[in-house]
């Protein structure tokens, strides 16, 4: 890729999520930015996801994602959602189980449960496109997003 190609993208802003899954008794967090509502009627929204991540099995299993709206005091939930260790992600978290099975967080400014409608792999990420059958709004908060964070993801890996 050119170098003002990737510099043009790294400048490119977004929020930044967490999404999280369940696939029977294995339930998984991770950080996305690369999320959009793509519809008012239905409400549909769109996660990309690369498929080295382990979430994205659960995804393709289950059928069904929560996306959570970070507020911007909740930056050190980062650190805690990249962690490759699956086990401790929800550890003294507060959370419930939400309508899809999914963890639902209790201290975000809001939760979208989704479910899967449609897979499209147009490149290196999977886009799933799931349709809201539930949300959770918590209270008006300003929304963490890239600029409050260091650096961008690309999807380069």
């Amino acid at each position: 890729m050119n170098k003002e190609l990737l510099n043009s993208m790294a400048h490119m802003t977004y929020g930044i999520y967490v999404l999280t899954t369940r696939h029977e008794d294995i339930i998984n967090g991770m950080i996305v930015s690369w999320a959009s509502q793509v519809s008012y009627d239905p409400p549909l929204i769109l996660v990309a996801v690369h498929p080295n991540r382990y979430s994205h099995h659960l995804l393709e299993k289950s059928g069904y994602f929560a996306l959570h709206i970070l507020a911007r005091e909740q930056k050190d939930l980062l650190a805690r959602f990249k962690s490759p260790d699956h086990e401790s992600k929800f550890a003294s978290l507060a959370w419930r189980d939400g309508v899809t099975g999914c963890p639902i967080l209790s201290n975000c400014i809001g939760s979208l449960e989704c479910r899967i409608q449609t897979t499209l792999v147009p490149g290196n990420h999977t886009l799933f496109v799931g349709e809201v059958v539930n949300a959770v709004f918590n209270g008006e908060k300003t929304p963490l997003c890239t600029l409050d964070y260091e650096g961008c993801y690309v999807g380069k890996k």
